[in-house]
């Protein structure tokens, strides 16, 4: 396997030497696994081999090899003149350790026993976002939003709630409003709203204290939607270099976007299972954790199947949408598809647009449904709103449509 990448015999030769040279195949396998290119593959074994020859002059045998281990290469590596560039690699340490994972993997080194990771937030909050978790289904974003903003709350009210009462909660929120954004604001009570509720749920408090949270004034959906022209979302679109595996990744999840809507969560959470090839339609898992199927349009799926067929790593997970340059693995998050959304408005020219994240295409494709005729009810049912009322937002873009909607002022007084 090391001869795919090294040629000279001399080289090779001394790196089968060293005490690393069992264990150099076996790696390259896993890289190349994991994605990397021959180049990549050559960045990582260069320092291994360095590390190898340094761990047989200072006799350093392989069982003892541990995190202390890497500390005194890494000293090793500021002075180190048995190399050509002196020794000092770009990364040199983060690929060892990497190395040595691999090695731990397969029993070859001891396993770093470490410590259980403390808590991020007290007990009573961790309990909170575990009930969360599997009564209401909520995402991790919002959770970490939530179980954020419920600090300040439990350092001033402390973590047992039977001696919360109405007025510290009322207290709390009206000291803390005039300190806050609006947003920030509403935030803080809707999440103290789900935490009271839950423990309403567990028997701790009582029921009627959920009401004495005071509301915070939001004017729901009174700004305009954000949305691109259909000129500049095809501009987007057709961006995409689609002679590169990144390319057709990108163009197949900007089509998602704008021709159904999605979130960006919806690209992070699909797998392959979720297309069905014969009756053209796509399984989506939304917000609560709702499953819809979704009609699958041609241009969409014949981009989808391009990627997966042309474009998309090889890899052993199920998920659909793979990171581009390796180590191959699933998005970590939706910000990995606003960023994908964010290079396209770059390379289409699109100046100061009115956001930059994925949910300026969901907002695009709404608004394009609307102005080709499409009905309320059926551009809800793609974006698969729980309410209507959010899908009345997109109709302000429409003024024959609000034309329809306008109600009469009462008495049949100008305004």
């Amino acid at each position: 396997m090391i001869n795919n990448y090294f040629t000279m015999p001399s080289h090779l030769a001394r790196m089968r030497s060293s005490c690393v040279g069992p264990h150099l195949d076996g790696f390259i396998e896993t890289l190349v696994e994991r994605g990397y290119s021959a180049l990549g593959v050559r960045r990582f074994i260069r320092p291994v081999a360095h590390f190898g020859h340094w761990a047989d002059r200072t006799r350093t045998s392989i069982a003892s090899w541990d995190e202390k281990t890497l500390g005194r290469f890494q000293v090793h590596l500021q002075r180190c003149r048995c190399e050509p560039n002196r020794g000092v690699f770009k990364l040199a340490i983060e690929h060892v350790e990497q190395f040595f994972e691999y090695l731990r993997a397969h029993a070859v080194i001891a396993s770093v026993s470490r410590p259980a990771a403390a808590p991020r937030f007290a007990p009573i909050s961790e309990q909170f976002g575990d009930w969360m978790r599997r009564h209401r289904g909520v995402t991790a974003g919002t959770l970490l939003l939530y179980q954020t903003v419920l600090r300040p709350f439990l350092v001033k009210l402390g973590q047992r709630p039977e001696y919360y009462t109405a007025d510290k909660v009322r207290g709390f929120v009206v000291d803390c409003i005039g300190r806050l954004s609006r947003s920030r604001a509403h935030s803080t009570v809707t999440a103290l709203r789900a935490f009271l509720r839950f423990l309403v749920a567990q028997g701790r408090v009582p029921a009627g204290l959920v009401l004495c949270v005071p509301k915070v004034p939001q004017w729901r959906l009174a700004s305009m939607p954000r949305y691109l022209e259909a000129a500049e979302l095809q501009r987007v679109v057709e961006s995409c270099e689609l002679k590169t595996s990144m390319g057709m990744r990108d163009y197949a999840i900007l089509l998602l976007l704008s021709r159904l809507g999605l979130r960006a969560g919806d690209i992070v959470a699909m797998e392959l299972d979720d297309i069905d090839w014969r009756r053209g339609t796509l399984r989506v898992r939304g917000k609560s954790r709702r499953e819809v199927l979704l009609p699958l349009p041609q241009d969409v799926g014949d981009a989808m199947l391009a990627y997966i067929r042309h474009g998309r790593p090889a890899a052993t997970g199920s998920r659909l949408f793979l990171t581009a340059q390796a180590p191959t693995q699933p998005f970590r998050g939706p910000s990995a598809v606003s960023s994908i959304v964010h290079a396209g408005l770059k390379r289409a020219g699109i100046v100061n647009p009115p956001s930059r994240g994925a949910h300026l295409l969901r907002h695009s494709a709404a608004t394009a449904m609307l102005r080709a005729g499409g009905s309320l009810d059926a551009i809800a049912a793609v974006l698969r709103h729980q309410s209507s009322d959010t899908t009345r937002h997109y109709a302000k873009v429409d003024l024959t449509l609000l034309e329809r909607m306008a109600q009469p002022w009462p008495g049949g007084a100008a305004c």
